[in-house]
């Protein structure tokens, strides 16, 4: 469930209407002006009040503050030399966001390495899409364990939540880091590239091995500015760090890339929904440029006459490629269904699901976004899957099927 109390420091700035900015200087000068008017005495208590607040949230709080400072203050207009009242200067360019106050959803998972303890269970990462104030989207993450049946753990997520810095940019990649992250569930993928000032939405996470046998987990995402969203790609997760960057070419400008865990035929392989309504696949030599797709299914039953998409990276199976999809139907519902694609041609779809294997039920059809069940990924464990999947863009939840079962329902 969404949770308010969870919550980040971001940036925070302000200025004047146009129409009363001629022949005034900037407000970040007139604010810090007003700051240094005050008596000593009286900042101090200031200073004094601020930490009792923000401590309690946030760890190492004051250098969020003086790391905000350091970029604010060449337009300040003044000198400010105590580190006590740079600190407050930061504060009053920073403003705490509840991340995920409104909506927590639009799951993906993918296993983690993790020493076998014996019970048969495995270890995953979850991704979620938090939404907050002004429906400003996120990533946040969860990790837990799961036995391939009914028994599931979420670990209890920490109370702190830490956003990215950037560190470095080379070769079109950015490079971020949560610095004073302890645990994967503190790190906030939040907004900080142009491209994402809308929000960061649906990460779709595959645990990739390339033909080398080298592993690493990659997820796609949708960046929205606002006005434009296009495809980007993450890589390199870890507790403090991972790197971003925008794909390129005729078929990255789209929501909804998922990408394959492996080649195909030496080339990388992905699933997208370029028409907005059709399932596609698209190839490319490079994991950055995509140009080339052909569309390989189409809506053919009630519940996704609108629109068919898929529902996070293929799984790998002994018949085929198993892909959950998702559809849209009557009202703008959207449900949740499945195919098989052929192993060696992916471009050929085996079989589907006739009717939704997930659908919004009387009791889940209210919420942030009424009637939509939809996910961002599952997770293959021992023939049986575990689909973690949003509820009316509000709040997330889990099922659980075996591959045997989804095969026999389809046509």
């Amino acid at each position: 469930m969404p949770d308010p109390s969870r919550t980040v420091i971001r940036p925070f700035g302000f200025d004047y209407p146009a129409a009363f900015a001629a022949g005034r200087p900037p407000r970040s000068q007139a604010v810090a002006a007003r700051l240094m008017a005050l008596d000593p005495t009286y900042r101090r208590r200031m200073l004094a009040l601020l930490r009792r607040a923000m401590q309690r949230r946030h760890r190492r709080v004051d250098n969020v503050f003086l790391h905000r400072f350091e970029e604010v203050k060449g337009g300040l207009g003044i000198n400010v030399v105590d580190q006590d009242d740079r600190l407050l200067v930061g504060a009053y360019f920073s403003q705490e966001y509840a991340f995920e106050s409104a909506a927590l959803f639009n799951p993906s998972i993918v296993e983690i390495p993790h020493r076998d303890p014996g019970d048969g269970s495995i270890r995953f990462l979850l991704s979620l899409r938090g939404v907050g104030e002004g429906h400003v989207s996120s990533v946040t993450f969860r990790s837990g364990s799961w036995d391939g049946g009914d028994g599931l753990v979420i670990d209890t997520a920490s109370g702190q939540g830490v956003p990215p810095r950037i560190e470095r940019q080379e070769q079109g990649w950015v490079r971020l880091r949560s610095d004073d992250s302890e645990d994967i569930s503190e790190t906030v993928i939040f907004p900080i590239l142009p491209s994402q000032r809308q929000g960061v939405e649906d990460l779709r996470l595959v645990r990739f091995t390339d033909h080398d046998g080298a592993q690493s987990v990659i997820g796609t995402y949708t960046a929205f500015d606002g006005s434009t969203a296009r495809a980007e790609l993450l890589r390199g997760i870890d507790v403090r760090t991972y790197e971003m960057r925008p794909l390129v070419g005729a078929m990255a400008g789209y929501k909804g890339m998922a990408l394959f865990p492996r080649r195909i035929d030496g080339r990388y392989t992905m699933l997208g929904r370029q028409d907005s309504e059709s399932l596609w696949l698209l190839q490319s030599d490079t994991l950055e440029r995509w140009e080339e797709g052909v569309p390989i299914m189409a809506a053919r039953y009630p519940w996704e006459f609108v629109q068919i998409g898929n529902c996070g990276s293929p799984i790998e199976i002994d018949e085929g490629w198993l892909v959950f999809t998702h559809g849209v139907g009557l009202v703008r519902g959207y449900c949740i269904g499945a195919c098989l694609l052929d192993r060696d041609d992916p471009t050929k779809v085996l079989a589907r699901t006739p009717s939704p294997l997930l659908f919004p039920s009387g009791e889940e059809h209210g919420g942030y976004v009424p009637n939509v069940t939809y996910s961002c990924g599952a997770l293959l464990h021992r023939r049986r899957v575990l689909l973690p999947y949003a509820v009316a863009d509000e709040y997330s939840a889990f099922a659980v099927a075996s591959v045997d079962d989804l095969l026999s329902v389809m046509r």
